[in-house]
């Protein structure tokens, strides 16, 4: 196949291909009698890893040794040690995210508890914003 035809399958650009290529992330393409590039299945299947694990937020590098997996004939490119490894390191990344999340999560809470107390006693009421129509115009 040629490579806008890959480019639609992969559902990415021709630019993003040639990209791709010049990373050596994809391997160069065949030539035709004519000239023109020729792409197989296995570009289609190396895309495909390499636009999942992007979804997945892993950086263009990181896809590298699925990839180099792949291209090394395993059905899957995430069957290699140093595709676990790179598992390993986002998940590791992943679950410290999701620690500091809670970490900050945890504080606002915290806060926001403190505030209602204050409030409830000092006896203010809980203010609330008016809807943007019952808003008295300021001069």
């Amino acid at each position: 196949m040629r490579i806008g035809e890959l480019a639609d399958r992969a559902g990415t650009t021709t630019r993003t291909l040639r990209y791709y290529e010049s990373l050596g992330l994809l391997p160069p393409a065949g030539r035709a009698a004519n000239g023109y590039r020729s792409y197989g299945d296995e570009h289609v299947r190396m895309l495909a890893q390499i636009r999942t694990l992007q979804d997945f937020g892993f950086g263009l590098e990181e896809t590298r040794p699925f990839v180099e997996c792949l291209r090394a004939g395993h059905e899957a490119g995430d069957t290699c040690a140093d595709s676990l490894a790179v598992y390993r390191r986002k998940l590791a990344e992943l679950d410290a995210c999701v620690a500091r999340l809670r970490s900050v999560r945890d504080q606002v809470a915290a806060q926001l508890a403190r505030a209602e107390l204050a409030a409830e006693a000092a006896g203010e009421p809980m203010c609330e914003l008016a809807p943007p129509t019952e808003r008295t115009p300021t001069p």
